[in-house]
């Protein structure tokens, strides 16, 4: 019993010290599901209370039950054999060993340098944990692959896949600033916009394609010729996942959708600058007919503000 005591003063003392802590932060006490944890917690404690006392009490019954035994085969003159608890009966049945006066009866004709062999069979612990999975294997087989009662892995990834798609969907309504990519970029002409770019550009760019754009680790950026594309498409495309064995990393996740389209549009508005000691042609010569429309050429006097 006293070990129950114990057990629930250092709950208390532990609840006290967690109160103190808690105290300066008043939003734990703001939660409106206070006082639900509080009564779960309770009767938590409160069965495991239960379940100790339990078992201190069984504990106090077998022992009187033993000591009474033990009187009666004092009174009738007998040896005293103390009869097995729940949990030896328990333990003795899932491994049914053999008692060591019976080992003669499973013991191999054969030995080595004196040693012998016994025959001992598998616990039935062993074989019933064995039997379970095999019709666990029959059960999954049949669910999953012969009667489809249930889905495959690769259905419920598809499934959850197709429920991120929708989510994402009701996302980009709600916020039609984060559904910017490369499919539907457009180039920006507002002279905000761009100022944000060119700021951003010196901050995050520069440092590989010069501030002027005129290529340094990176390639030039002020010509007609680009490795990975050069449209308003293509560039946002290459900020945003980057390009992998490159120094040029991947800005999704580190600045908005939204800023990656004005820095791509000052991007755009920084060819025919023709910076000195630019950097030589790297990439593809951008055709006439697939260059961009005249919205960038259009902004070159705002982006260098």
């Amino acid at each position: 019993m006293k070990y129950i005591i114990s057990l629930v003063c250092i709950f208390m003392f532990a609840t006290g010290a967690f109160a103190q802590d808690a105290a300066p932060t008043a939003s734990v006490w703001d939660d409106p599901m206070l006082a639900f944890y509080l009564v779960v917690g309770f009767i938590f404690i409160l069965a495991i209370l239960v379940l100790l006392v339990a078992a201190y009490m069984l504990r106090v019954l077998n022992y009187m039950n033993q000591q009474a035994a033990k009187e009666r085969a004092e009174r009738l003159g007998i040896k005293y054999v103390p009869e097995p608890s729940m949990w030896e009966k328990l333990w003795q049945q899932s491994n049914d060993f053999v008692p060591v006066e019976k080992e003669e009866s499973i013991t191999f004709a054969h030995s080595y340098d004196g040693i012998k062999e016994l025959d001992n069979h598998l616990p039935p612990w062993w074989t019933g944990l064995f039997v379970v999975t095999i019709i666990f294997g029959v059960g999954y087989l049949l669910f999953y692959h012969v009667f489809d009662t249930l889905p495959s892995q690769k259905a419920e990834y598809d499934n959850e896949v197709a429920i991120a798609q929708e989510q994402l969907k009701k996302l980009q309504a709600a916020n039609p600033v984060a559904a910017i990519d490369e499919n539907n970029v457009e180039a920006t002409t507002d002279a905000l916009a761009l100022a944000e770019g060119k700021q951003i550009f010196l901050n995050t760019c520069a440092s590989c394609h010069r501030k002027d754009g005129g290529g340094d680790i990176g390639p030039n950026l002020t010509d007609d010729y680009w490795k990975h594309g050069g449209g308003i498409k293509d560039i946002f495309k290459t900020v945003r996942h980057g390009v992998q064995g490159t120094n040029m990393i991947a800005w999704e996740g580190v600045i908005s959708p939204e800023k990656m389209k004005n820095v791509s549009s000052y991007v755009l508005s920084l060819r025919g600058t023709n910076p000195p000691n630019a950097k030589k042609p790297e990439g593809d010569l951008l055709k006439p007919e697939s260059k961009p429309d005249s919205k960038a050429d259009s902004v070159k006097t705002q982006a260098s503000l």
